[in-house]
């Protein structure tokens, strides 16, 4: 249990430091279709929203402003312009008991950018930092300019459904 808490507490310290930035699969998506509109023209809270309707087991936990953002990039030059969190049932409480409840390891998190190349750049960070720090990493998807970020508690194929929605 000590040893539990300590690497709980140490994946905690590690994704704050590193912008609760973790990564371990990617993806970059391109499709058309409702879904795909949605996610290159509107906010992070319509992408989740969006997401939920396909993935049952989503749910909105929070969309951030510009003075709560665990990041301080939302709003700011080369940062997103919207962000929210959500949670996915199928992530086993005891697996994230000691994190926040907004943390990308309960479900995860949608970041819309201006445009693609800020998306893709973000991806990029999240996954040089979590290289070497396979403990910490998640699953990523860029359509556009939205970039889902999806807990590393999922399975690949639950994760894999987050693309599929994306896409669709």
């Amino acid at each position: 249990m000590i040893i539990r808490r300590t690497v709980a507490a140490a994946s905690v310290a590690l994704a704050a430091f590193s912008l609760a930035a973790c990564s371990g699969s990617s993806s970059t998506s391109t499709g058309t279709g409702a879904a795909a509109e949605s996610a290159s023209a509107k906010t992070a809270d319509d992408v989740t929203k969006a997401l939920g309707e396909k993935i049952a087991s989503v749910k909105l936990i929070k969309a951030y402003t510009a003075e709560d953002d665990p990041n301080h990039l939302l709003g700011r030059p080369n940062g997103y312009t919207s962000k929210t969190a959500f949670g996915d049932s199928r992530v086993k409480a005891a697996d994230v008991e000691y994190l926040g409840a907004d943390a990308v390891e309960r479900g995860g998190s949608v970041e819309v950018f201006a445009d693609e190349a800020g998306a893709k750049a973000r991806m990029d960070f999240i996954q040089s930092v979590s290289k070497n720090l396979p403990s910490v990493g998640e699953y990523d998807y860029v359509k556009g300019a939205v970039l889902v970020r999806v807990s590393r508690f999922l399975t690949p194929d639950q994760a894999k459904e987050y693309e599929t929605a994306l896409n669709s």
